[in-house]
Formats: structure tokens, sequence, C-alpha cells
């Protein structure tokens, strides 16, 4: 069985991150992103993966050659020369996923997060019988999505209203997706989109299905959502894993800190913060609400909350950063600094103060 990953896009609601690297290789909760989905797509069988992909792609093929043994699973790419949006890539893939023709295959936008109901969602998908199927979910602010209009009955798909400004219903596209091949004969080798073109005209046939699910999901592309994704996640490892999250005197709430990480003295920890590896946390630090990047420094009595720290950046003593800052790659701020809602590019040291937002040159 085959999976396609829509990596396709230049990352640009998560800059500064995604300066350094594609969007699907920046670690969410250590690992990265794309590879929570790799894991989850072999659980369920998958052999195959083929990331569609437009920008960086020798980085990218990188990450093939490191993860492919490792995790025993065959991982291809598809390289676009211009964008195709999201159902073109299909298209350009299609006589690799013909090589399984009679198997549906999955399609998973790369910046989602959720507990992946994969198995559910095979089930759902040959139980109903129809061309497609989509995973939807339920959301407090449909106005900001497209929401799906479906038979709560059998599943099956009459419509989508992109961004309602009426209460229509509250169930959006999750982006993740079961077809079968013949819904290639759908899609041309140009710029399409599926959401928008491809399956209004699958539902029109009568063929497309929701199945709902109804764990935690969000979509991790930009740093607010990322952060709400991170304590999404780290809730559910709570439930269902409790013992990869750290323990001890000082953490409070779900924290996740890789082996390698050194804390001293006197820190405390949480909610809702990952630590990479290599990280070095000096005596006194506060850190809450936050992602710290592999090989990150916070000296002595700093704090960090609801904010990103990018690879190998350093936090000066007593230095704050706070409320949605986003630092990029090997960003140095120096000691006593008070950075509020910064995004930070990389390689830069920070010297004086930014009590506002704005991006740092």
């Amino acid at each position: 069985m085959k999976a396609v990953i829509l990596v396709g896009g230049f990352g640009t609601r998560l800059r500064p991150l995604t300066l350094s690297k594609p969007k699907p290789l920046v670690e969410f909760a250590n690992k990265p992103m794309i590879l929570h989905q790799i894991e989850a797509l072999k659980s369920v069988g998958v052999t195959e993966v083929i990331l569609a992909i437009s920008y960086q792609p020798q980085v990218m093929l990188t990450f093939l050659e490191e993860f492919e043994e490792k995790l025993g699973i065959k991982i291809t790419c598809s390289r676009e020369t211009e964008p195709l949006g999201t159902a073109g890539p299909l298209a350009l893939a299609k006589s690799k996923l013909l090589e399984d023709a009679g198997k549906p295959f999955f399609v998973l936008n790369s910046d989602i997060t959720c507990e992946y109901p994969l198995k559910e969602f095979l089930e759902f998908h040959k139980v109903h019988g129809g061309a497609a199927s989509i995973m939807v979910t339920k959301v407090e602010e449909p106005s900001k999505y497209g929401v799906v209009l479906f038979d709560e009955a059998t599943g099956r798909v009459k419509k989508f209203v992109e961004k309602p400004v009426n209460f229509v219903g509250n169930k959006i596209n999750a982006g993740i997706y079961l077809l079968n091949t013949s819904v290639l004969d759908w899609i041309s080798l140009q710029p399409t989109s599926l959401e928008r073109q491809v399956f209004p005209s699958i539902a029109d046939a009568g063929a497309l299905y929701a199945m709902v699910s109804d764990g935690f999901w969000m979509d991790i592309g930009q740093p607010k959502d990322y952060l709400t994704g991170l304590h999404l996640y780290l809730d559910y490892l709570r439930r269902k894993c409790h013992r990869l999250l750290s323990t001890g005197p000082n953490i409070i709430g779900n924290v996740l800190i890789d082996e390698t990480a050194k804390i001293g003295e006197g820190c405390v920890i949480g909610p809702d913060v990952s630590v990479g590896p290599g990280c070095v946390i000096e005596s006194g630090v506060r850190l809450s609400c936050c992602t710290l990047m592999k090989g990150v420094r916070v000296k002595s009595s700093a704090h960090v909350s609801g904010s990103i720290v990018g690879w190998h950046s350093t936090i000066g003593q007593s230095a704050h950063i706070c409320r949605m800052a986003v630092l990029g790659e090997d960003v140095h701020v120096n000691d006593t600094l008070f950075l509020n809602g910064v995004v930070v590019l990389p390689h830069k040291e920070i010297k004086s103060h930014f009590v506002k937002p704005e991006i740092v040159m």
C-alpha cells in the first residue's frame, strides 16, 4: 500500500524556522513533523511513502537516506518543477500509484498533527465502497475553514462551503484522504486543488464519503497553531503514552525533554514544553508553553514562554522571551533583554530591546 504526503510550498507561514529547513523537517515534539506521519502510515501497512516536493529537494533527499533504513519503509520523491497545488502532484506520481492498481492510497497534508486513526479510516473506506474518503474534524470556529456538509448516517458528502459567514456546520477537512486509483482519472497534470476542484466533482457523482475523527487535530503550519498543536499532542501523550513524558519535582504539567538535554538546578519547566536534543538549561530557568529546538542554550534565570527558539540559539542570562516570539537558527540574545512577540531571522545577535512585534533582519 502506498501513501502520498504533500510537501509542496515554501513554508512561509512558519518562517524564520523554514529558512533553515523545509517545513516537514521542522521538529514538532522533538521529531520532524513528517516523521510522525510516516510512522503512523507504516503502522497500518503502508510500504511506500511518496513525498511530493518542490522546495529544498536536496535536503529532503538527505532525509530519505537517513530514515528509509531506520524505519524499514520505502520513501521516494516526486519533484514538482512548478507548484501543482494539492491534486497535481497525484497526477505527477500516477504511474507509481498505479503499480498498486485496485488498492486505495493515502494522501496527507504535511503540516497537520492528530491521533491518526488510520486503521479505522481504512475500514470506513472499505465499507462504504465509494471512490474517495476524507477525514473531517470538529472545530469551534468553522468560519476560518472549508466546512464539509455530509449525511451523518452514511457519511456521503453533499457539498463544501468555504469559510462560511453564517453557521452551516462545524466539521472541516482534516487533510487526510483515502483514494482509489480511479480518482486519478479525475486529475490532470496541471495546478489543481483537491479540495476546491476534484472533491466537489466526486461529491456530485455521489462517490465521496467523510469520516469524523473524534481525537485532537491541528494545522501546525504557523507559530501560534504550532504551539496549540504541541499542547494537544502532549496531552494526548499523557493519556496514551505517559511514560514518554518527563517527570520530576520541578516539572509542571506535560513536558517532553530529550534524554541528551542537560537541566540545571532550580529550574521550573512546564506546562506544554518540548526541549530538544543537546539543549543546555542553566540554573533557575523558567520555561512554559514553548519549544526549544536542538542545541539551544538558555542561561541562568532566563524565562521563555509562549515562544519557539530555533536550533543552536542562545538565550542570555535573565533574558525574557515571550508572547509568540520566534527565533530562527543560531540567534543569540544578550543578557537581560526582553523580547515580546519578535520574529528573528537566523544567525543574528540581539543586543538591544524590542518590546513590540517586529522582524529583526
